[in-house]
């Protein structure tokens, strides 16, 4: 029998039920989700002109994730509910509009679309490896940073490669056309294009490539998934700052969103979030970032 999770009404405490699921080793995709409460009152505590009041009313939110990222966010075979950092700070979002998780819609997101989907109304939120940007915030709106992070490597355990300086000459592995490509060409590196991180992952673990890059937080959701094989390694190449996407005619979200991101830093759910997630690739609990202040 497929474990699904549920969240109580009222308190909101999620409840993992035991029973067998498919997964990594038919462990449970759910065993580790922090709970979260929902607020049974949410309606109530926002102004009725504003976008939040409508969605706590109508007991629905759509949330634009990504389903194929281990550690952000991924959606395990034959469920319905992703799991994953990012996926957390979405339930988070819920919550305080009163929404349980079991009544989130959640839409796949891929990076391409994270605007349209915003402008076209599709979704009311993108909690998608959303990186800030101030091109980005020309055309939607964005709250956070929620985390940030940075280009890194990814190699096996065994490797030469240390940090950035180690791969002059060596074969890395990046999906093509990036901009991570671009970084570590110009370090030296052979680079070795494919159309996925996941293909690249394959090339690192049966020794096709010296290394992959990409974003630190992509990356450690591949260690958490082979921890005795891989690490990610270096310092970031670059930086960047994740955080949320909404509608940019609906700014009174902005202050929502950054408020609930500060009580669940305050609350401790951040940190508890990060270490059940990204967390299990053996990374250190970062201190929570400073919330730029909204427009």
């Amino acid at each position: 029998m497929v474990r699904r999770v549920v969240q109580m009404v009222g308190f909101g405490m999620i409840a993992a039920l035991l029973a067998g699921c498919e997964g990594s080793g038919g462990a449970d995709p759910y065993a580790d989700q922090i709970e979260i409460s929902v607020d049974p009152n949410a309606a109530t505590r926002f102004a009725k002109s504003s976008r939040m009041y409508e969605i706590a009313k109508s007991g629905r939110v759509r949330m634009g994730v990504k389903f194929d990222q281990p550690g952000l966010g991924q959606k395990p075979t034959g469920e319905d509910i992703p799991v994953g950092f990012d996926i957390d700070i979405a339930r988070m979002l819920a919550a305080k509009l009163g929404i349980p998780t079991e009544k989130i819609t959640w839409v796949e997101t891929e990076s391409e679309v994270r605007e349209k989907y915003l402008r076209a109304g599709k979704v009311d939120f993108v909690v998608a490896s959303y990186s800030l940007s101030d091109e980005r915030r020309k055309v939607v709106g964005q709250a956070g940073p929620y985390y940030i992070t940075g280009q890194r490597l990814l190699v096996l355990k065994d490797s030469r490669i240390k940090d950035v300086d180690d791969i002059r000459s060596a074969k890395v592995c990046a999906v093509k056309g990036s901009t991570a490509a671009q970084n570590v060409n110009d370090k030296g590196a052979r680079v070795v294009p494919v159309a996925s991180t996941r293909d690249c992952l394959e090339r690192v673990l049966d020794g096709t490539v010296s290394a992959m890059t990409g974003e630190g937080a992509a990356l450690l959701g591949y260690v958490a998934e082979h921890p005795h094989r891989v690490l990610v390694v270096g310092e970031p190449m670059t930086r960047e700052r994740y955080g949320v996407g909404y509608p940019k005619d609906r700014p009174e979200l902005c202050q929502f969103i950054n408020d609930t991101l500060m009580n669940a830093q305050q609350q401790g759910l951040w940190a508890k979030s990060f270490k059940a997630t990204l967390g299990k690739s053996g990374a250190r609990t970062p201190t929570p970032p400073e919330l730029d202040e909204c427009p």
